[in-house]
């Protein structure tokens, strides 16, 4: 998963910017929300009758690896939906006045129905952040996007140097994502960002992030390492040490004007002061996840049984699962900390992140694994020995082949087996590598 695209589970930047652009309709869904609540996130606490924003990925498709992909995305799922059927979700999100939509994957742009999708959620009120590894991001598709308003892009990099991204995501795909913010510069794409999944090999580079955001015009966007899909198995290794939350923190406090977190690090406000966004886990409350077959989950984060809400190719599709599902009514209750109750900063913390306690076997009422208080550290250490008590992805569609980036030109496609499975399933071979120019 390319993460975006998407957020600790809420998309937003600021309980400001959702005051002043979600659906103004928008209403608290539970029965339980205070007569007169003093703060919007009060008001989030207990959900809304429709997301502020959606992550939805299109594919589980990718022509990379990553390492730490929490959706341990690379073989294309053949149940995934149609064009036929991804358009009526989006006419569904457009009625309920969804304001944008995350789109991921995989790599979505590999989509062969892609740009078709992205004019039609666009021309349907439904605006689009797509998040992508750069592979298709030609000049003529950055000037196509340049062009409309109600899209925005995140090339993924995670290192600021090549040798440190390429350790994660690939050789060569540190060259990928710089030739593509190079086409966005040039073709004059306005607030496009550089997203970064914060690592403990790349927290050292945190202004080289800055400075290269500002070189191309970008806005730099970091959001937090979870212990999802394949990021399970690196995150003892990956995930930023105890030092380094400190860090990241004190640098977020001096930058938090000019960097997008989507709120990923609520969980260092246990620091004090909390950073700027909605420091609050979403899930089913403003965000959710719809997958590639249409399964919806409660977290973007959180791809496992436990949080499946239900599918939109239900009688009642999206809304229904959304304003429905007994999941969702459950997370819109009343939440009561549990053992972090007593902590004098769960107030500004909430206890930290789901998805990440469940991945790595704490208990969702208790502290989160990189609490900055160290009691999530104390847990970890009162586990059983080894991984195989930890909770597993629901579905893992890694290819273990080595990966490389490919440039690709797509064309449509005739329609694909069900049984076929690559990322590129349905495409011309002969097409590839020869530098896509469709866009």
């Amino acid at each position: 998963m390319t993460a975006t695209s998407v957020t600790s589970t809420a998309s937003v930047t600021s309980t400001a910017s959702v005051t002043s652009t979600a659906s103004t309709t928008a209403t608290a869904s539970a029965t339980s929300v205070p007569s007169t609540p003093t703060r919007l996130v009060d008001l989030f606490e207990y959900g809304l009758d429709a997301p502020i924003c959606l992550t939805w990925e299109l594919t589980y498709a990718c022509n990379l690896a990553c390492t730490h992909c929490l959706s341990s995305s690379g073989r294309r799922d053949p149940r995934e939906l149609s064009t036929a059927e991804a358009r009526a979700v989006i006419d569904e999100l457009e009625a309920m006045q969804v304001f944008y939509v995350n789109i991921g994957g995989g790599e979505p742009t590999v989509r062969a129905d892609f740009w078709d999708l992205l004019d039609y959620a666009t021309a349907h009120h439904v605006g689009v952040k797509f998040s992508t590894n750069g592979v298709r991001i030609t000049r003529q598709a950055a000037e196509r996007l340049a062009r409309n308003d109600y899209v925005d892009v995140q090339i993924s990099l995670d290192g600021a140097t090549a040798d440190v991204n390429d350790a994660v995501r690939g050789s060569g795909s540190y060259a990928t994502a710089l030739r593509a913010v190079e086409h966005l510069a040039t073709a004059g794409m306005r607030n496009y960002k550089i997203s970064v999944v914060c690592t403990r090999h790349n927290i050292p580079q945190l202004d080289d992030f800055k400075a290269l955001a500002d070189r191309f015009g970008a806005q730099l966007r970091l959001t937090r390492l979870r212990p999802s899909g394949r990021g399970a198995d690196v995150w003892d290794e990956l995930h930023p040490t105890a030092a380094q939350q400190r860090e990241l923190y004190d640098w977020l406090s001096a930058h938090g004007d000019n960097v997008l977190t989507g709120d990923s690090f609520f969980h260092l406000a246990g620091y004090g002061e909390p950073l700027p966004g909605l420091n609050l886990c979403g899930a089913g409350r403003v965000v959710c996840l719809i997958d590639p077959v249409g399964d919806v989950y409660a977290c973007p984060f959180a791809i496992h049984e436990e949080f499946l809400a239900g599918n939109v190719r239900a009688p009642g599709g999206f809304r229904e699962v959304w304003r429905g599902s007994e999941l969702f009514r459950r997370l819109r209750g009343p939440q009561h900390g549990g053992a972090c109750s007593s902590c004098a900063f769960y107030d500004n913390c909430k206890g930290g992140c789901m998805a990440a306690k469940f991945f790595t076997g704490l208990p969702l009422d208790g502290p989160d694994p990189e609490c900055v208080q160290g009691y999530g550290e104390e847990r970890l250490a009162r586990r059983p020995p080894g991984t195989a008590h930890l909770p597993r992805p629901s579905q893992d569609h890694s290819r273990r082949a080595a990966a490389r980036p490919v440039d690709l030109v797509l064309t449509r496609r005739p329609p694909v087996s069900e049984c076929a499975e690559h990322p590129l399933a349905g495409l011309d071979p002969t097409l590839a590598g020869k530098g896509g120019t469709h866009a």
